[in-house]
């Protein structure tokens, strides 16, 4: 009986272990080839392992294990897969529809379809091949009609039953990478002499460029003008002003970076995120914006890979999109910086003498002091808000 060791793969030189989270089978079924089998999470990334070979599949290790990279986690009954194969339907045809719906949805999917009892084998797939995708999974959500208030059907959607006696409290293990989140925070904290500055920027200019230019933009680009790749572009015009921001410490040396491959955090269920957007300085602002919106999505579906990861020079996390108003953001080591951006909002300022109401956004920028000193990091900020206020000077490098 020819046996095919399912093992868990390679996922680059910084990770050796991970824990097999779920099983997508049950042990002793029978699976295709390039079926995915189990979803591990590792303390960087979250990726599925897949079947090389069609089988009956039985299982070593069990969902919530930890296991080794390399590490035998089931067998596959290669001639167990001729067994079962099913006679085909000597009339039907599958449409292109019912084929997409065939494709194995992904964990993303999947999990909205447990919250929210839609089927994705309902739903048209956008995606590769007709699959469905999580953005397919949100539409249907949002079209789904609200039931009246008195109808019965309005009532699991709406009541929850009590928690019985004994259930005020649940437990659960953290995941690698919420345990690996919060030893990089700490670490951040305790290694580096972290220092905030704040500014302010009149946001104006910027929603008046996208005001008029948005459907232009839409039209020629296939993406919404966002206000990340404006500030993508003012950090990296700060960066060049002002390299000892662009720069690291390793050991006793200072680095200093040449190279303009900006972090853009991400959230999603699994924890933060912070896909890096490689060469900001030649994109211009609708490369810019395909790029994290492809990043985002590949983080969000649980397809960032390590490398989405590496080698960033500079942070940018928003928690204006939470509706945050001021924060201190913490560093990502190796980096020395990372810039906090906040909620919109209109506020009275000063402008010539007169009071006028403005679209403010409170601007944070964390810095390690050990390199980088008070007149750098506020000039830094500086720039920036200049940038955003008068983008004329992305333009012409002033």
């Amino acid at each position: 009986m020819p046996l095919l060791e399912v093992k868990i793969p390679p996922m680059g030189e910084s990770i050796s272990s991970g824990v097999l989270a779920k099983w997508h089978v049950a042990n002793g079924a029978v699976v295709k080839k390039d079926q995915p089998l189990f979803e591990l999470e590792t303390d960087k990334i979250t990726s599925e392992g897949t079947a090389e070979s069609a089988g009956k599949i039985t299982f070593k290790i069990e969902a919530g294990a930890e296991v080794k990279i390399g590490q035998v986690v089931a067998t596959i009954d290669t001639d167990a897969a001729a067994a079962a194969a099913p006679t085909p339907p000597p009339v039907a045809t599958a449409t292109p529809e019912a084929s997409a719906k065939e494709a194995p949805p992904s964990p993303a999917v999947r999990r909205l379809a447990a919250e929210t009892g839609i089927d994705p084998a309902t739903i048209p797939g956008t995606g590769k091949a007709g699959r469905v995708t999580k953005g397919d999974m949100l539409a249907a959500t949002e079209a789904q009609p609200a039931a009246p208030a008195d109808s019965p059907a309005a009532a699991p959607s709406v009541v929850k039953p009590a928690p019985s006696t004994g259930e005020r409290q649940t437990r659960k293990k953290m995941t690698p990478l919420r345990a690996r989140i919060a030893q990089r925070l700490v670490a951040a904290q305790q290694e580096a002499a972290m220092l905030t500055t704040f500014n302010e920027a009149d946001m104006s200019a910027v929603i008046a460029l996208r005001a008029k230019y948005q459907d232009d933009f839409v039209k020629k680009n296939g993406l919404k003008l966002g206000f990340m790749s404006f500030f993508a572009k003012a950090v990296v015009h700060a960066l060049r002003e002002v390299p000892a921001v662009n720069a690291q410490l390793d050991g006793d040396s200072i680095v200093e970076n040449h190279y303009y491959d900006i972090g853009v955090a991400v959230s999603t269920d699994r924890g933060l995120m912070v896909p890096v957007i490689r060469d900001c300085d030649t994109l211009g602002m609708a490369g810019i914006e395909k790029s994290i919106a492809e990043a985002a999505k590949r983080a969000r579906d649980g397809k960032i890979t390590l490398a989405d990861l590496e080698g960033g020079v500079f942070t940018i996390t928003n928690g204006g999109i939470f509706g945050s108003m001021l924060s201190t953001p913490i560093i990502n080591p190796p980096q020395s910086a990372i810039l906090g951006l906040h909620a919109i909002n209109e506020r009275p300022v000063a402008l010539a003498g007169q009071v006028v109401i403005r679209p403010m956004m409170y601007l944070a920028l964390s810095y390690d002091h050990r390199l980088i000193d008070g007149r750098e990091a506020v000039t830094f900020l500086v720039k920036v808000k200049q940038a955003i206020e008068d983008p004329a000077r992305l333009l012409l490098s002033i």
